[in-house]
């Protein structure tokens, strides 16, 4: 059974006004949802009170894992499997490795940063989001907050903060 929320956005013409809004937000101790921007808004991440990503973390295992399978493989076909001399070297030829280990610990890293990515932000096959207004992805930017379980006195509330802070549109929409 799908959960429906009752969403109260602003719509902002300039990501600097939007950043204001927001600490405005924050030092009201009002409870953001989300915001939506149609790129990358610097200073947004802190005036959202939000920790730096942890996703190099991943990149960093996967990217181990890569190493330790390239450099495992290549060590037990050379030395136990099939161990060939070539041109007198040995059989375990530690600098041969090096190109096939680097390009294993890149994609490793890569395919499973995208996969951890894609999870962590409820992406993939099949999922579809809902749109709040679709002149966010355009030229608009979005801070909304969930009013499902707010009374009428705290909503307008929330309406004439948008106001206030310089919102050019004030809507509400149910996802």
């Amino acid at each position: 059974m799908a959960k429906f929320k009752n969403v109260l956005f602003g719509l902002y013409d300039d990501d600097e006004i939007l950043v204001d809004a927001v600490k405005e937000a924050r030092n009201q101790k009002l409870d953001i949802m989300d915001v939506f921007t149609p790129f990358p808004v610097h200073g947004l991440d802190p005036a959202l009170g939000l920790s730096e990503s942890r996703l190099h973390i991943a990149g960093f295992v996967f990217g181990l894992i890569g190493a330790i399978t390239a450099m495992g493989f290549m060590s037990w076909i050379s030395v136990s499997d099939w161990p060939i001399i070539y041109g007198g070297k040995p059989y375990w030829a530690v600098l041969s490795f090096i190109p096939i280990t680097f390009e294993l610990t890149v994609l490793f890293s890569a395919v499973g940063m995208v996969i951890v990515f894609l999870t962590i932000c409820g992406l993939g096959p099949g999922v579809t989001e809902k749109v709040l207004d679709l002149r966010i992805t355009d030229d608009k930017f979005c801070l909304a907050f969930d009013v499902s379980k707010m009374e009428e006195e705290e909503q307008s509330e929330l309406k004439k903060f948008f106001e206030q802070t310089g919102a050019s549109e004030i809507n509400t929409k149910t996802i």
